[in-house]
């Protein structure tokens, strides 16, 4: 199950245009999900867009998905779909975060420019 909700993410994702998406596969590091996928809008309405649409074609196969947290703003929208843990960003967010780094994955080279430094710390 892990497995088709994470293929239905990145098919929405996908389909809504994100950018610098990226999926780490959490198993065996912890208990709180068995993926985490990070993905860049290129403003607040995209990621607002991406996460309704995101919830909504999870609850059509089943997937409890909550409510996403961030609304309002929609600069940083987290969707906790159970074993799929979704973060939406807007890129200078996504880059002064950098949530990659927590689990030893790079920020992609698109992003390192809009935080300077940031590219510079080493991944956890």
């Amino acid at each position: 199950m892990p497995e088709r909700t994470r293929d239905l993410v990145l098919t929405v994702l996908d389909e809504n245009k994100a950018e610098d998406v990226i999926t780490i596969d959490l198993r065996g590091k912890t208990t709180m999900a068995d993926y985490l996928v990070v993905a860049t809008g290129n403003s607040a309405r995209q990621v607002g867009a991406m996460a309704e649409q995101l919830i909504s074609k999870l609850r059509d196969i089943g997937v409890h998905a909550g409510n996403a947290e961030g609304y309002p703003q929609c600069d940083w929208v987290l969707v906790d779909a159970g074993d799929v843990i979704v973060h939406l960003f807007r890129p200078e967010v996504r880059a002064f975060y950098s949530i990659e780094k927590m689990w030893g994955v790079e920020l992609p080279a698109s992003l390192n420019s809009l935080a300077p430094g940031y590219d510079m710390l080493p991944a956890q």
